[in-house]
């Protein structure tokens, strides 16, 4: 059993290498500061595989969740977000947060810490680091899709266009 699980989470972890555009680490590095721990992709892939209680927070707005989310995700906001909207999450749960990229995830997550919960996890490149690992994504109906929002034309040039659609609107 602990050999498959290592087989797994090795072949998650060789998966996510080399699908992000060129410059798009340093970016990141850019706008996430590390206050909040950090998960690559692979981890919340390999929890969601292990752990049906995993939480996944979408910090992004309505119309970028309703293009696509991560299965499972709950959306929670970033401008609009209230602490009050995440009461019925047990403090204890690991909680995973992203956005398109890191920055608001980790702002959403430095206020989840101050108020008590204690496994916060900012997702490292947030959805667009997702969608270039070629992990999935389903549309607001609940569908897989490859759509991805990607804000607008700058930031739209951080999603690998041949693992998923890029949408500027």
């Amino acid at each position: 059993m602990k050999l498959s699980l290592f087989i797994l989470f090795f072949s998650f972890v060789l998966i996510g290498f080399g699908q992000n555009p060129d410059g798009f680490d340093n970016m990141c590095k850019g706008y996430i500061k590390g206050t909040v721990a950090l998960a690559k992709p692979t981890q919340l892939k390999f929890e969601m595989s292990k752990n049906a209680d995993v939480v996944i927070l979408d910090a992004r707005e309505k119309k970028e969740y309703e293009v696509s989310h991560i299965k499972g995700a709950k959306f929670i906001g970033y401008d609009e977000f209230k602490i009050e909207n995440v009461k019925d999450i047990s403090k204890d749960s690991k909680v995973y947060v992203y956005c398109s990229i890191g920055y608001r995830s980790e702002k959403i997550g430095e206020k989840l810490e101050k108020d008590g919960f204690t496994k916060v996890y900012n997702l490292y490149g947030g959805i667009f680091n997702w969608a270039n690992s070629g992990y999935p994504l389903e549309n607001d109906k609940g569908l897989p899709t490859k759509a991805v929002h990607g804000f607008d034309k700058k930031w739209g040039q951080w999603l690998n266009e041949e693992k998923c659609k890029k949408v500027l609107k």
